[in-house]
């Protein structure tokens, strides 16, 4: 399992979603401040901020965890749209790779990304 656990934030209300769609729609330019200093993101770090306040703006509830994260075999069918048995299937048959913990299986989440990323 993660060190972190995945913080799970509710969508906002819909007012202040819709302020934040106003907000984001044609902005180019996404300034960072910390304690009052401002800094300017990498680019993949501020795509990534984009995306999140994005789905804020829609009204989702967001996750957000790291790809390092170990799923139990449940919870990684359930992100990927499939059943457990399936799953436990494309594991004996190596095309998910998976780890054990005792007798319980774990995988990576950016396993399931990577296989998610193949069904397309």
């Amino acid at each position: 399992m993660a060190l972190i656990a995945p913080r799970v934030t509710a969508g906002l209300p819909a007012e202040d979603a819709q302020k934040l769609r106003y907000a984001l729609d044609g902005s180019h330019d996404i300034t960072v401040f910390v304690d009052g200093t401002v800094h300017r993101l990498p680019p993949a770090a501020r795509d990534a901020v984009v995306d999140l306040l994005g789905r804020f703006s829609r009204g989702e509830a967001v996750t957000v965890s790291s790809v390092e994260e170990m799923l139990t075999t449940s919870r990684a069918a359930e992100l990927a749209g499939i059943s457990h048995t399936y799953l436990r299937n494309m594991t004996d048959r190596g095309e998910i790779p998976v780890e054990y913990r005792g007798t319980h299986r774990r995988i990576r989440l950016a396993d399931i990304m990577a296989w998610l990323e193949t069904q397309k």
